[in-house]
């Protein structure tokens, strides 16, 4: 059976409508402050509608099935095809004239990464900085809807299991609930995103800032309206404790919330990787707090205004970037990488953790982590039982074997996609601490890295084919990497 194609097209001038649409809002608050780029974006808007239009337009009458390779299509030239429309605001605006920074800049904002090239931020109309927070929103919200309603069909990465804990989908096929779950699931984004607005601005942000940076928090993207990101706000600690709990809720699984709001706070408290995402944060930012406080090259007061103490400050930004990089958010209040040695290995380490699945964060995922752990640890028993069917048990349900050797895979590729990411980057002239920095950044959609793209740098250092490059280990890890690489192999485009 041949490719549907005119469903794979057909929903790609939905999602280019539903692009303009989006860029219509940036136009609209670029006319409010009268920044000058208003008629520019408002252009980018139509030209993307009309191809949206169009490609609709000519393909309607679809056969409405999509199957395996057709989601698989869709998923990933979903993102492309938003991220070559998306960064017309860009380059019609000359806010950034080069077509390869452009797709890097809007990439990073749909895969949620947050790696910029920008070098004056500050400086761009408030219409583009408001499209570019709102590239990280759209992406981030549309991997909720990825995870719940297409990836477990699909079985990519364990998806499937999340999909068991998913108050939606189940089966082999789409189920009449995940319309509704995925409704539920934007409506709590859009509610988090208010309700952040609102505490930012009540603790001393703009309006315009405040609205950013919530688009940027609860995507988990990074982007800051301000060259120094948040350390702008290193006087307002309140400010940056909004942030870290945001980072938080955007990092854990999203269902989690659903849970919560609908009373069934057991469900939460009963889950193992919420419980170990949590420990891992408090453990994590104990340590780094206390080398930050005793060990750090410089000393507290140097790198960060204190405001409530040196013990409090050392605190503050200690849990700030290990949620922010756990979380794979990127905000950054200080340099990590100028702490410490130990600190600058320590970060590098936890960039390969991710947050919760079923959450806009990137990365590996806690709930993989756990899984591979818990059936290495077992093999020590099947190695003395060989008869023994011992599975492995999560949320105190078996693990089916597919799902653990689904993951074992996954982790497997993820890391030979970090070492052939590092290497292309070492070809291009990257030192070795940068180049393994920006692979593993990029895989992970975590934006800051190590070296030349160290937290306070950015990356338009970069070859233009290195740009290029991480763009693509950015969609590489955004979708789940079985997604995007299973179209490169030559029986995918086999007819059966």
């Amino acid at each position: 059976m041949g490719l549907n194609t005119r469903i794979i097209v057909h929903i790609m001038g939905l999602l280019l409508l539903c692009n303009g649409s989006f860029m219509l809002l940036a136009a609209f608050a670029s006319g409010i402050y009268k920044d000058g780029a208003t008629l520019d974006i408002t252009l980018a808007a139509i030209v993307t509608m009309l191809f949206g239009v169009m490609a609709m337009f000519y393909t309607r009458g679809h056969k409405k099935e999509v199957k395996r390779k057709e989601g698989y299509m869709v998923v990933t030239f979903g993102w492309i095809v938003m991220s070559l429309s998306g960064s017309l605001p860009y380059i019609f605006s000359g806010a950034i004239p080069s077509i390869t920074n452009a797709f890097f800049e809007t990439i990073s904002g749909y895969t949620t990464t947050g790696a910029s090239i920008l070098d004056d931020i500050e400086s761009l109309p408030k219409g583009i900085l408001l499209w570019r927070s709102l590239t990280h929103w759209i992406g981030g919200m549309g991997i909720i809807v990825l995870a719940i309603a297409i990836l477990p069909l699909l079985g990519i990465g364990g998806m499937q299991l999340f999909a068991a804990e998913a108050p939606g989908p189940g089966g082999d096929k789409l189920h009449p609930r995940i319309t509704d779950t995925a409704k539920r699931l934007w409506l709590i984004y859009v509610g988090y995103t208010a309700a952040e607005t609102l505490l930012l601005k009540l603790a001393g942000m703009s309006l315009f800032d405040a609205f950013n940076h919530s688009l940027a928090t609860l995507s988990t993207g990074g982007f800051s309206t301000k060259n120094a990101s948040v350390a702008f706000w290193n006087h307002e600690p309140l400010i940056q404790y909004i942030i870290i709990l945001f980072m938080f809720l955007a990092g854990s699984n999203f269902v989690l919330s659903y849970f919560a709001f609908t009373g069934k706070v057991q469900r939460i408290l009963k889950d193992e990787e919420f419980k170990y995402y949590t420990s891992f944060i408090v453990l994590f930012a104990i340590v780094v707090s206390l080398v930050v406080l005793y060990k750090a090259n410089v000393p507290v007061s140097n790198f960060h205004p204190m405001v409530w103490g040196e013990a409090e400050s050392a605190f503050r930004h200690g849990l700030f970037q290990v949620v922010a990089v756990v979380t794979t958010t990127g905000f950054v209040t200080a340099d990590f990488t100028g702490w410490t040695p130990f600190l600058t290995v320590f970060f590098f380490g936890i960039m390969f953790l991710g947050g919760s699945a079923g959450s806009t964060a990137g990365g590996i995922k806690v709930m993989r982590h756990l899984l591979i752990i818990k059936n290495g640890l077992l093999e020590f028993k099947r190695t003395l039982h060989t008869n023994a069917i011992i599975p492995v048990r999560y949320n105190n349900k078996t693990v089916t074997e597919h799902i653990v050797y689904n993951i074992i895979a996954f982790f497997v590729l993820y890391m030979l996609l970090f070492i052939v990411g590092s290497l292309v980057l070492g070809f291009m002239g990257l030192d070795f601490v940068s180049a393994i920095g920006g692979s593993a950044s990029s895989l992970g959609n975590v934006g800051p890295a190590l070296g030349s793209l160290n937290p306070v740098s950015n990356y338009n250092g970069l070859p233009n084919a290195g740009k290029w490059w991480c763009a693509f280990l950015m969609l590489l890890g955004r979708l789940e990497l079985f997604t995007v690489l299973i179209l490169l192999t030559p029986y995918f485009w086999k007819k059966i």
